[in-house]
């Protein structure tokens, strides 16, 4: 029974693994009779390796647990993660069908491991990426360069095709090159640094806008190294403002405290279509150098930089407006809901349909001032779908979330509340990063991965779905409390 040689066309080439482990499996060879490698690899111990099976290669039934896990695993740079898939794929399809519910078990162990590390590469890609322009013969286009830790460039090309559809880009890293045209990825080789542009004109309004949003009173230098590791400063325009923004975080965390909270704005007037293109730039340029402790400015600049994003979802184009939230910078609870509807789509304002209404009169009864609070939405733009003269609200999908997750983070960065109150599932999973069951999490303070501390409770348009009316007393009671505790807790 000799070694059986697999070689891979690439080294995160999902497809061709699977194929080639089905022949495998149909084969019989077991995990110890294969060596694997990847085209352009020098050969190993065993250069001589029969080649493997030809023939029928059935499919195997496993769980689809076991096939997400791997797709993502599989562009880690372990050097042994072919093999690792392979020896699971054999136990799940030999006997071990519950493998995958073994935490314990070194192998799944791994695959769990591999899998988290390559997810969180590509948060990282997703976040730190900073693309700069050039001028070429067929016009503008923007490069950037990243150096992931595994083989993700490829799989995650598409979010920036997603969020930057209308631009000419690349993205360079040491082992391959992504292009985009604006019709077609094209996938290429290895680059350098020094193939990708300096700094441009835009990053200095870039640094200034994030020195005024930066909150030092919110500063842990700890977590932020954690989620930011100092190894992107390099590639980050921002970068360069750190040390000083951390230096003088105590001096400005007291000056603030000395001056108070700062009153709302006075409320304008704002026309549904978007202001002329020089209007937007000088309101973009006030907001990007007035003082770094005005938050009033950094929402503001917030706002206008999220209603001229070119890459918003299709859906959102058929809103009326943006709906951006609303309140004091500094609220003590900040209130984060779904999304708007009809009726705040139309006035451009949060929570002031049929659910605002009903969670205006709850939090009254719950003692809780709310002229002081902050209320805003997950998502920006009320999406649905036109049914007659009616507009049916349709819910954002993980994709629609994950969206303006950026956004909803940067929000309470600026108003930096005590405590965040989650108002139904997507709000949850907006601020958690992940689907968590409402049942099981509301009435219970708990801390996000990005420090926040959170408070999930229903949302009350779930109130007024309920069938019948003693239900709806008995969980508007229920809610209310937990108004109530929430007060407590910023007490």
């Amino acid at each position: 029974m000799g070694i059986v040689g697999i070689l891979l066309p690439g080294p995160a080439d999902f497809a061709a693994w699977r194929q080639q482990a089905r022949r495998l499996l149909a084969a019989g060879v077991s995990p110890e009779r294969v060596e694997w490698r990847i085209a352009g690899e020098a050969p190993g111990l065993f250069a001589g390796a029969v080649p493997p099976p030809a023939g029928a290669s059935p499919a195997a039934v496993v769980p689809r647990a076991f096939l997400d896990h791997a797709e993502v695993a599989i562009r880690h740079r372990d050097p042994e993660r072919f093999s690792v898939l392979y020896r699971v794929l054999w136990r799940l399809t030999h006997g071990e069908h519950g493998l995958l519910e073994v935490a314990t078990d070194p192998d799944v162990l791994r695959l769990n491991a591999m899998a988290k590390a390559v997810a969180r590469d590509a948060h990282k890609l997703h976040a730190f990426l900073r693309f700069r322009a050039i001028n070429t013969g067929e016009g503008e286009r923007y490069i950037a360069w990243f150096e992931p830790e595994h083989h993700i460039l490829e799989a995650e090309a598409g979010f920036f095709i997603r969020r930057f559809a209308a631009l000419r880009w690349s993205i360079l890293t040491p082992e391959a090159s992504a292009h985009w045209d604006g019709v077609t990825l094209r996938m290429g080789r290895g680059s350098t640094r020094a193939a990708a542009p300096p700094e441009d004109a835009h990053e200095e309004l870039w640094r200034a806008y994030y020195a005024s949003i930066f909150n030092p009173a919110r500063l842990k230098p700890a977590a932020m190294r954690a989620e930011m590791p100092v190894k992107y400063w390099k590639n980050l325009p921002e970068a360069r403002e750190i040390p000083r923004l951390m230096a003088e975080a105590r001096r400005r965390e007291a000056a603030m405290l000395a001056r108070g909270a700062t009153p709302p704005a006075a409320r304008r007037q704002r026309a549904v279509h978007p202001a002329p293109a020089q209007d937007v730039a000088e309101d973009m340029a006030h907001d990007l150098f007035s003082s770094p402790d005005d938050p009033t400015a950094a929402l503001r600049a917030l706002r206008e930089e999220l209603a001229r994003r070119n890459d918003l979802p299709p859906w959102a184009a058929e809103a009326t407006q943006l709906v951006f939230g609303e309140g004091p910078p500094g609220a003590p609870l900040l209130f984060v809901g779904e999304q708007p509807g009809d009726e705040e789509d139309i006035a451009g304002r949060p929570f002031v349909g049929p659910a605002g209404r009903l969670f205006d009169r709850a939090v009254v009864e719950a003692g809780i001032d709310r002229p002081t609070t902050y209320v805003t939405n997950a998502v920006k733009h009320f999406k649905f779908k036109p049914t007659g003269r009616r507009r049916l609200h349709q819910s954002p999908d993980a994709g629609d979330i994950a969206y303006y997750r950026p956004f909803l983070k940067r929000e309470i960065e600026i108003i930096g509340p005590q405590l965040v109150v989650s108002l139904g599932a997507t709000a949850l999973r907006a601020l958690t990063g992940k689907p968590l069951a409402i049942g099981k999490t509301r009435g219970e303070v708990m801390e996000t991965p990005d420090g926040i501390r959170l408070f999930p409770t229903v949302h009350p348009s779930y109130l007024l779905r309920l069938p019948d009316a003693e239900a709806k007393a008995r969980e508007y009671a229920r809610f209310v409390g937990e108004l109530k505790q929430a007060k407590r807790e910023v007490a």
